[in-house]
């Protein structure tokens, strides 16, 4: 063991450069990893983030006037109190759009539990006129910072109200049809609207969360159940975020676990480029008497102390300077020491980094240890890499002998070449699926009826016995920037056995029929044809094809699925026909609402905002939803994925830069003794290294965009969307991916290059023994 370590310590005093390239490219890879851990909390948990940076309440009551709140601070368990504020339901519209949201009075100073978070815009001031949404009404409405919006009140009170700011809330999400929104706004703007309301809103923050339920119990019982009106739970508001938390759980997954792998393998690639590189080392410490055994845990105990070494550098700078980071980057470190599963990203992440690099460098050490002690015995070995009839001919045509042999350089042997290739390959592959997931989100974007949303507003009648259809359709015929109109009618169905609940919609007509995305067969031409989204198709285990029962309202309903629709909405739990397929069951069915397709280039703001004015505010009018809205936290993690993985695919391109020049040390001398200039070898080095980051980039794109498409058309299908929503980036896009792959091989080759064509034969001579 003494000789062990007194070889290690001298092998790390003649080799200090390639230690401290192994742990720093340990610390950087595993820095990387923990910040693209660090995002993907921040993205894919969103509910919790805002939960933790607003100090928000576990339990949120809803009392009538007269209950006596503030008794609830005195209950063992409640660390402290949101509110109470005086509350009163509201009606808000913006635009043709209405919410009802909760109508909250507050002060101009934000509290210390339960705390609004700001997103845009600022807090309410003085003003009595000014109110700040939640960030799922405001989009509901299309209200901005600054915009105007009508509060109408429980009486019919109406008052125009400036929007202060956006804000976000870890309470339930205002849906259509569903729980309210919230709004905040001064006392006196509340008394304005709401004149004599007494009810009351208060948070709890406990203690302990999993107390939650018997602290209900007894704030109830504190309170009077007479008193209670509503009682919402935190493990309700995230509930109804878990779909999105879910999605986006899956997907970055995927990336996380394909970076750790690459990150590794670049690492141990480090790593056992290393143990290459001290062959003749070995050989000296065989002589002297060293065992193979000896040799092997040597090699292996002193790289494992570099990775040990280099991912606790990394954590520590993680830890110390992460969150001081500018930028996005720094705000996720900062959210992310308080959510959920850090620790076991923290330990989990260089746990496995280091069992990784342990495996390989297990290997590299093997293969140490395999070393034959006599330098002519690793003399005889062949070549790796003769001269081809190919190469030998094209010199002849007076090829560039700097391409010729920079080829013969970048792939010496069949079975390295695969190996380096697939290496660098590796991080290409996953950027690239990072890319296609990046497209597909544009998709969602700009090309919405591809994905299942040709209608980007929805109208209904504000009011029970609304205008006529054909009146209705008139008038939006007139409104500049809608390209159709398509009624429709939607109703909760019983599939077959009456074990389900689905969704049959009834939208457009035979002669004017709504342009559903089909991604499997065709359109509803005929009677008693419709297209199903693939979540109903999995609920009855039904293909494009089959007749299908169901039950509406006690009355039975047949239909025959020609088609597969995207159905971003329900889970895909829907299927769709024509309103006049429905008729045929019920005559007297009246259109419950018109789809609207725009013309291309039309704003929905602004179109929404002409129908309102057309129909003098008889109509109500809602935007699409699109599942694009609730991803947008992605794109950011995605941009920090590419650069984790350009970072791991350079340490790869330095790696192999360095065993190249390392391996064809002897080559170089010679080509010196035969005339190369120093440029022409350096030439060799720079068109190895880009010859083989071309091969790479062409191989890691290829497979990444058939991946990446497979990947995510997958994770739709799981969700109920249905397959054929993955979009490839475009053929530029993937360009630039491989010129950037080779442009950063020849740059990272450079310098390598010139140091090499610098040396003179007489420093070589001793790398031919």
């Amino acid at each position: 063991m003494r000789a062990t370590l007194r070889w290690a310590n001298a092998d790390l005093r003649a080799h200090r450069g390639e230690a401290l390239f192994v742990v720093l490219a340990s610390a950087g890879v595993i820095a990387s990893l923990l910040l693209a851990g660090a995002l993907l909390g921040y993205a894919a948990n969103p509910w919790q983030r805002v939960f933790n940076q607003s100090q928000g309440a576990h339990i949120w009551l809803h009392t009538r006037g007269g209950a006596d709140t503030q008794a609830l601070s005195r209950l063992d368990g409640t660390a402290s109190l949101a509110g109470p504020y005086r509350t009163a339901d509201a009606t808000v519209g913006s635009r043709g759009a209405q919410a009802r949201i909760e109508l909250r009075a507050t002060g101009p100073q934000l509290p210390g539990t339960g705390r609004p978070l700001l997103a845009e815009g600022q807090w309410l001031a003085s003003r009595t006129d000014e109110i700040v949404l939640e960030s799922s009404v405001a989009r509901a409405l299309w209200a901005e910072p600054g915009d105007t919006v009508r509060v109408t009140g429980p009486d019919g009170t109406s008052r125009a109200m400036h929007v202060a700011g956006v804000a976000e809330a870890a309470e339930p999400r205002y849906r259509p049809g569903g729980d309210p929104g919230i709004g905040w706004t001064l006392p006196g703007a509340l008394d304005t609207v709401a004149p004599g309301s007494h009810d009351q809103t208060v948070g709890l923050r406990l203690a302990d969360p999993d107390d939650t339920d018997f602290m209900v119990q007894r704030a109830v019982t504190l309170l009077g159940a007479d008193r209670v009106a509503q009682v919402t739970k935190w493990q309700q508001a995230r509930a109804e975020a878990g779909d999105d938390d879910r999605l986006l759980g899956r997907m970055f997954a995927v990336f996380g676990l394909g970076a750790l792998l690459a990150a590794s393998l670049a690492a141990s690639g480090a790593v056992a480029a290393r143990v290459r590189g001290q062959l003749r080392d070995i050989a000296v410490l065989k002589a002297v008497g060293f065992t193979p055994g000896q040799v092997v845990r040597a090699f292996l105990l002193q790289h494992l102390a570099f990775a040990l070494l280099g991912v606790a550098l990394g954590a520590a700078a993680i830890a110390v300077v992460g969150s001081r980071i500018p930028g996005r980057i720094g705000d996720a470190v900062s959210v992310w020491q308080d959510l959920p599963g850090r620790a076991a990203v923290l330990t989990g992440v260089p746990a496995g980094a280091v069992l990784l690099i342990a495996a390989a460098t297990s290997l590299a050490a093997w293969r140490a240890g395999r070393v034959p002690p006599v330098p002519a015995a690793r003399a005889a070995q062949p070549l790796p890499s003769p001269m081809t009839a190919l190469g030998r001919r094209a010199l002849g045509l007076r090829v560039p002998p700097a391409l010729v042999l920079g080829w013969r350089a970048a792939f010496p042997r069949r079975g390295r070449t695969v190996l380096q290739v697939a290496r660098l390959a590796l991080p290409l592959v996953l950027i690239t699926v990072a890319l296609v997931a990046w497209s597909t989100l544009d998709q969602f974007r700009d090309r919405p009826e591809r994905m299942g949303l040709a209608s980007a507003l929805t109208v209904r009648a504000a009011q029970p016995g609304g205008p006529a259809d054909a009146e209705l359709r008139e008038t939006l015929a007139r409104v500049p920037g809608v390209a159709a109109a398509h009624p429709g009618a939607e109703m909760a169905a019983l599939v077959a056995g009456q074990t389900g609940t689905i969704t049959l919609r009834g939208l457009g007509t035979a002669g004017d029929p709504y342009p559903s995305a089909v991604a499997e067969g065709r359109s509803p031409t005929g009677p008693d044809e419709a297209v199903a989204g693939q979540g109903l198709l999995d609920l009855l285990d039904a293909r494009v094809g089959d007749w299908v029962r169901m039950t509406v309202g006690g009355r039975p309903q047949i239909l025959h699925l020609v088609g597969r629709s995207i159905e971003p909405e329900s889970g895909g739990r829907v299927v769709t026909t024509t309103l006049d397929t429905l008729r045929e069951r019920d005559p007297l069915l009246r259109p419950g609402f018109h789809a609207l397709v725009l013309a291309d280039g039309a704003d929905p703001r602004t179109v929404a905002t002409r129908v309102s004015a057309a129909s003098d505010g008889t109509l109500e009018v809602r935007e699409t939803p699109n599942p694009a809205d609730r991803l947008e936290a992605a794109r950011v993690v995605i941009a920090a994925l590419i650069g984790v993985l350009g970072l791991i695919g350079l340490i790869e391109l330095l790696t192999l830069i360095g065993t190249v020049v390392r391996d064809r040390a002897r080559d170089l001398l010679a080509l010196r003794a035969i005339g190369l200039t120093p440029r022409q070898i350096g030439a060799v080095i720079v068109t190895a290294a880009g010859l083989t980051a071309l091969l790479s980039a062409a191989l890691g794109t290829t497979a990444g965009a058939l991946a990446g498409h497979w990947l995510v058309d997958a994770q739709a299908r799981t969700s109920g969307m249905g397959a054929g929503v993955a979009q490839a980036p475009p053929v530029t896009v993937l360009l630039a991916v491989a010129a950037a792959a080779v442009a950063g091989a020849v740059a990272a080759a450079a310098l390598p290059a010139a140091r090499t064509a610098r040396r003179r034969p007489a420093d070589s001579l001793s790398e031919t023994l």
